[in-house]
């Protein structure tokens, strides 16, 4: 009988061993014994043969899938492990430890200097005054305007807007103004607001202005016969007999003199300006779709009362025309009409706007001295380099083309103008240019020109333009920007006097500002009307520092008279300010953030048609 050997070999069973001598049995284990340890055994025969508490160690981990090593499975866990710890330790410590953050570089001066320049629309707001202002001498004033006027004015309440200098007088025609370069600069510079920290706080500035314009007719309908042009007054002929914003010397948190609402019913200057000011500010807030569709139909029923009822808004010797009179409309037009159109995309506005015939009328083609200066009064500079842009990345072509071009070249002759290397207008041995030939209170010329001449540099870098000819010499963008540059640093304090021109910035600037809020104490007494002149006619500072106000600026002879009562040096206004902002905003930050191309253009729609998709491919 044979049976198998566990053992690797063969093993005979006798039956007869069984009756086998002992000393044959014996033999016969020894000779097994022998057998079985000429052999190796592997784990799973020692196991047979060892007890429970003998089994040795297993050298392999089966992990299912596949068997490891003992050893490098033990090293590889206590590994993650180890590492685990380590990790752990580290996170701890970064947390516990106090960070060191790195902080952006310091803002430039222009940068700096903008901030503070918003500031001033602050403190000129009217009416009810949001919680955060951070104006602190300033509070709630004005409440009963329109609604306690005597003369039959329709619209009642006229509550808010913005005060337009050191007075306290709504005009709205530079003010419409000051709104539109606003909205402006924001749609070309929202990037470098956003950098600067200020991009909400300009929007709500422009917000307020034009909320406010919303209620000076009746801007739900789609045709008026009447808006207003003014709240307030500023005749002086009647003397203190007649208190006024101009005969009296108050806070506007204490005014409770008569203030007038003046409209008017042919004033194509005036509602073209704030068809202007409503169709710029739908582009700012073109996300607040609600909110652009309403200025975009205030600004078109505004616009429709421009074009049908002529007329300036300062003829007849009203009030305006003693401190804001309106040489034409023709430039409104011009301006108005581009404005309209990149806010609607109807080319009908773009036609208007680039008709030769209305250029002609707006002074296109006249010169003269003024020629090239941007002002409340005169838009067409203004309007020129508006277009330009849209030949520079459209190109619409014909019919528009003729009118375009010679756009563009005029803007050209204008930046050729701004120049030092041209006799065109007198500068200053300071360097100041002198856009109003000598007059007083320059510096709303000189911003507005900056900001054209940084724009313009602008554009022609974007169109991959280096620069453009004056005659047969080539110019450099940079020429544009130097230019800017020297001009804008001359108001922040680079001049003989050393002054910065702007209220708060730097060191050394006006402390006698003629502002009737910033002039007189915050200090629970109200002053009447003849009572604030105590505050006027005195010779310390003023009690309140009116941030980032720019004054109206030196002489031609680089002096300046730090005096309260003088406002041809010392009165700020909105529309300064406002082409001030732009400027700076558009020298701020560095060259890398560019314009915003495409956003002015979000409503128009292409000049050209779209072509139509290839044929399908042909099939046999």
């Amino acid at each position: 009988m044979y049976g198998r050997d566990p053992w690797g070999g063969p093993l005979e069973m006798n039956t007869t061993d069984s009756a086998g001598t002992d000393d044959d049995r014996s033999r016969n284990l020894n000779e097994f014994d022998r057998a079985a340890l000429s052999r190796r055994l592997d784990e799973t025969q020692q196991s047979w043969l060892l007890g429970p508490g003998e089994q040795k160690k297993k050298r392999y981990v089966d992990l299912g899938c596949i068997v490891v090593s003992r050893k490098i499975f033990v090293w590889t866990v206590g590994l993650i492990l180890a590492a685990g710890f380590v990790a752990g330790f580290v996170a701890l410590i970064v947390k516990v430890v106090p960070r060191h953050h790195e902080h952006p570089p310091p803002a430039d001066n222009y940068t700096l200097a903008l901030q503070k320049a918003l500031m001033f629309f602050n403190a000129q707001k009217s009416g009810k005054l949001p919680r955060h202002n951070n104006v602190s001498w300033r509070g709630n004033s004005c409440m009963n305007d329109g609604k306690s006027d005597k003369s039959g004015a329709v619209l009642k309440d006229l509550v808010g807007g913005y005060y337009d200098a050191g007075d306290t007088i709504k005009f709205h025609f530079p003010k419409a103004f000051a709104m539109t370069m606003l909205s402006w600069s924001v749609i070309e510079y929202s990037a470098k607001y956003e950098a600067a920290g200020e991009l909400n706080h300009v929007k709500d500035i422009i917000k307020w202005g034009t909320d406010y314009f919303l209620k000076t007719f009746n801007s739900t309908a789609d045709s008026i016969s009447q808006i207003v042009a003014q709240v307030g007054k500023g005749d002086t002929s009647g003397g203190t007999g007649d208190p006024n914003d101009h005969t009296c010397w108050m806070r506007p948190e204490d005014i409770d003199y008569p203030r007038p609402v003046t409209e008017c019913s042919s004033c194509s200057d005036l509602a073209a300006e704030m068809a202007a000011a409503l169709a710029s500010a739908s582009i700012v807030f073109k996300d607040n779709k609600a909110y652009s569709k309403k200025l975009v139909h205030g600004a078109a029923t505004l616009w429709k009362f421009a074009r049908d009822q002529r007329g300036s808004y300062s003829a007849g010797g009203s009030d305006a025309a003693t401190f804001y009179n309106s040489s034409m409309y023709w430039d409104e037009f011009v301006w108005g009409g581009a404005w309209m159109y990149y806010a609607t995309g109807n080319q009908s506005y773009l036609y208007l706007a680039s008709h030769p015939k209305l250029a002609k009328h707006a002074g296109a083609f006249w010169g003269g001295p003024d020629y090239g200066v941007l002002s409340w009064d005169n838009k067409l500079t203004g309007a020129q380099v508006l277009l330009t842009r849209l030949r520079l990345f459209l190109s619409p072509g014909y019919p528009y083309e003729e009118t375009l071009k010679t756009f563009h070249n005029q803007t050209s002759i204008i930046m050729c103008s701004y120049l030092p290397y041209f006799n065109s207008f007198n500068r200053t041995r300071g360097g100041l240019i002198q856009l109003n030939h000598g007059r007083p209170q320059p510096l709303q010329y000189v911003v507005n020109a900056a900001f054209l001449a940084t724009l313009y540099s602008d554009y022609l870098d974007a169109a991959d333009t280096p620069g453009w000819y004056c005659g047969p010499n080539f110019y450099s963008t940079n020429e544009l920007r130097k230019f800017a540059q020297t001009q804008i640093d001359y108001i922040l304090g680079q001049n003989p006097r050393k002054m910065s021109y702007v209220v708060g910035y730097g060191n050394h600037y006006p402390k006698h500002v003629h502002h009737r809020g910033a002039s007189i104490p915050k200090n629970k007494v109200k002053y009447n009307c003849k009572g604030g002149y105590k505050w006027r006619d005195s010779k310390k500072p003023n009690p309140h520092t009116i941030i980032g106000a720019m004054v109206a600026g030196p002489d031609k002879h680089d002096g300046f008279h730090d005096v309260r009562t003088n406002y041809n040096y010392t009165e700020p206004t909105l529309a300064g300010n406002a082409g001030l902002v732009a400027a700076l905003v558009a020298l701020s930050g560095d060259r890398t953030t560019k314009i915003d191309k495409n956003t002015i253009f979000s409503a128009v729609p292409p000049m050209f048609p779209t072509p139509p998709p290839p044929p399908a491919p042909w099939k046999p």
